[in-house]
């Protein structure tokens, strides 16, 4: 797990090796434990390193093959670098390293873009083939690893994060409207590839971009599951079903314990975390780490899952620890929660997650975590209405959107309005495309690979990557979701949701913690702004670089001032927050 970064030129000019520094100095909390750039005529890439495999200086990076003509900076970890690696032995390659970024290489050589489809991980990756001149990125299946880029007159830079790109010079700050809109409309979410900027692209996920040495490029989709029903799905039971995802979770845990240092795991208390360390445990890990983090309650809503978590830890008897974050120190961190954002992300448990990974990284540099069931097998409570809709862009929209067009049109000064309902008219066009075959299934589609990749995917990775933690999610396993992905929208959407899931999980955890109402991963003291917190929000929506830009009507953030904990989106966020988030974030990235 690491930050990458890079530049190609295509006018002859060598690439910045500067601008490359500047760009990784940036991303060095993403890699602690090593530092490298390599420059090559028209070619650069630097690399930040945190050891996870093969914790040898011979697995540095940049790292290059000049037999093969092959040099690349790879973020991720590959589970099946050995299997692949024992393949491309018998084939007479020959390895100089321990590392699953020389299997990327020799793999790149040996299948070419082919390569992908063999990978099980999470991955980004830039490769520069010497011979032919040409780059090629590429990002793994659900974007679980970041790839940004920014196309800069004459020249291509890309890294890990945006602020990196920012940190290199040159890049346009100004804000895309089309992005404004899905940011305040799509709860926060903004689609690849655009990002909050209009000069900042990011590569979608499961996709491969090649450069040639003109510059022309073009985008490959690589793998894109399909949620529908197979000919032989009729016959399946729901004891099939269940014994097909137990296996296939089985085998996707046990790929994410490939690592040369401990792994833990992040305990929310829910079933789906819980479930991970169930069958860690099944397999025989001993002295499993485990972490929990809770806060103050506010405006009497609890703010943590204790109960649930301990429950777990001590049926399971792992080596648990309990992080409680008074909401002094919760006002403390939410500066530098921002500055850790790639782009503004507005859900509360940003700066849980930043707290929690502050306190893992001191005891492993490698967890798994629970995040993605809910997407995959249907655990939130918009899926139940869509199963008899005759509108499903009308009524996902009704569930999940934080205001619709007209109010947006209210919070926003005119120049920042779009010509149509943007957010609105994406949903649609996702839903209109075939590989889905009831409304369950295209909303299901939509979460699993759009707004997982850009809210709950790209929280954990910024906010785990601050303090040099790798977070691995094993419900994210592509070759589980593509089951999950056949399996009935019925199945799924039984027992308050995550019925197939929790089947599974009923021979393996204490009923306590599946029957439990849903939990999520509580910070009240954010929906309901108040104190310190307001003062914070009002101060960044009020400054002069705020009024200067002129985002938000006047008369519509009064209302919120007035009465914060009255203005609640249908997902139960706060859109105070939500516009005041967006300035801060600003603010911290020197937008």
């Amino acid at each position: 797990m690491c930050g990458l970064c890079g530049e190609i030129t295509f006018d002859g000019r060598a690439a910045d090796a500067t601008a490359l520094s500047a760009m990784a100095d940036a991303m060095a909390r993403r890699g602690p434990d090593g530092a490298g750039i390599l420059v090559q005529g028209r070619l650069g890439l630097a690399h930040r390193r945190l050891k996870i495999i093969d914790l040898s200086d011979k697995a540095a990076q940049p790292m290059s093959d000049p037999e093969l003509g092959l040099a690349i900076a790879f973020n991720g970890c590959i589970y099946n670098y050995r299997e692949l690696r024992a393949e491309l032995e018998r084939k007479g390659y020959r390895f100089f390293a321990e590392s699953d970024t020389e299997v990327i290489l020799k793999a790149w050589h040996a299948w070419g873009p082919d390569a992908l489809e063999r990978l099980h991980g999470m991955f980004a990756f830039a490769i520069h083939e010497r011979d032919t001149g040409r780059l090629a990125l590429a990002r793994d299946r659900f974007g679980i690893k970041p790839l940004y880029y920014s196309e800069l007159g004459g020249k291509l830079r890309f890294a890990s994060t945006l602020p990196a790109l920012l940190a290199g010079g040159g890049i346009d700050k100004s804000i895309d409207r089309v992005a404004l809109h899905h940011y305040m409309t799509f709860h926060a979410v903004v689609p690849s590839p655009r990002t909050i900027l209009k000069a900042v692209r990011k590569l979608p996920p499961a996709t491969l971009r090649l450069v040639e040495p003109d510059g022309r490029a073009r985008d490959v989709l690589y793998w894109e599951p399909r949620f529908e029903r197979r000919a032989e799905d009729g016959a399946r039971s729901r004891e099939d079903w269940r014994a097909e995802i137990t296996e296939a979770l089985r085998t996707a845990v046990a790929r994410r314990m490939v690592a040369d240092v401990p792994v833990g795991v992040l305990l929310s208390g829910g079933v789906d975390s819980s479930l991970v360390v169930a069958l860690l445990a099944e397999a025989g890990q001993r002295e499993l780490k485990t972490f929990s983090i809770g806060f103050e309650d506010a405006n009497g809503e609890t703010g943590n899952e204790f109960v649930y978590s301990d429950l777990v830890a001590e049926h399971f008897a792992t080596d648990h620890e309990k992080i409680f974050v008074p909401s002094s120190e919760l006002l403390d961190a939410l500066p530098e929660t921002i500055a850790a954002m790639s782009e503004p992300m507005v859900s509360y448990d940003n700066v849980g997650f930043y707290l929690l990974s502050k306190a893992v990284s001191r005891h492993v540099k490698v967890v798994q975590s629970g995040q993605g069931a809910d997407e995959v097998f249907g655990g939130y409570h918009w899926y139940p209405p869509l199963l008899a809709s005759n509108d499903v862009t009308r009524d996902y929209a009704r569930a999940f959107f934080d205001r619709d067009d007209a109010g947006l049109r209210k919070a926003l000064q005119p120049r920042w309005h779009t010509e149509d309902d943007a957010s609105r008219a994406f949903v649609a066009a996702h839903f209109a495309r075939s590989g889905a075959a009831t409304p369950v299934d295209k909303a299901l589609r939509l979460d699993a690979t759009v707004m997982l990749v850009d809210d709950p995917v790209k929280r954990v990775d910024n906010m785990t990557m601050a303090w040099g933690l790798e977070a691995r999610v094993p419900f994210l396993d592509h070759e589980l979701v593509e089951l999950a992905a056949r399996v009935p929208p019925e199945e799924k959407l039984r027992d308050g949701g995550k019925g197939i899931l929790k089947d599974v999980a009923r021979r393996h955890l204490p009923a306590d913690v599946i029957d439990r109402k849903k939990g999520y991963f509580p910070v009240p003291a954010l929906k309901y702004l108040d104190g310190p917190y307001l003062g914070l929000v009002r101060d960044a929506l009020t400054s002069d670089r705020a009024r200067a830009r002129g985002l938000f009507e006047p008369r519509w953030l009064d209302e919120l001032f007035a009465d914060p904990a009255a203005h609640i989106t249908p997902l139960r966020g706060s859109e105070l927050w939500q516009a005041g988030l967006l300035e801060l974030w600003f603010e911290a990235h020197g937008i």
